[in-house]
C-alpha cells in the first residue's frame, strides 16, 4: 500500500472513530496516530472497543476471534490499527 493511501486509509480510520464513539468534540487531526486510543490517550474504555471492532468488520470485512484479545495488539493506536486494516486487506 502506497503512503499516500496508508494516510488516507490513516484518516478515514480516524473518521471512524469519531463517529462510530460520538466523539462530536473531536476532529481527525485532533487524535494523534502513534497515541494510545485507550487509558491515558484518547481515554477509550472496553465498551468503545467492541463497538470500534464492529464498526472496522463492517467498514473493512475484518474478522476479529475477539476485541479484547486484540486490542492491546491492533487496537493501540491509529498507527496499529492502520497496519491491521492494509494487512488484512493484502491478505
Amino acid at each position: 500500500m502506497s503512503l499516500v493511501n496508508m494516510e488516507e486509509l490513516e484518516l478515514e480510520i480516524k473518521k471512524l472513530i469519531i463517529d462510530c464513539l460520538n466523539l462530536e468534540d473531536y476532529q481527525p487531526d485532533d487524535i494523534e496516530s502513534k497515541a494510545p486510543l485507550f487509558g491515558d490517550g484518547l481515554g477509550l474504555d472496553s465498551i468503545d472497543a467492541l463497538e470500534l471492532g464492529v464498526a472496522l468488520q463492517k467498514k473493512y470485512g475484518l474478522t476479529l476471534s475477539s476485541v479484547t484479545k486484540t486490542e492491546g495488539k491492533h487496537f493501540y493506536s491509529v498507527a496499529s490499527l492502520v497496519k491491521f486494516v492494509a494487512d488484512s486487506r493484502n491478505k
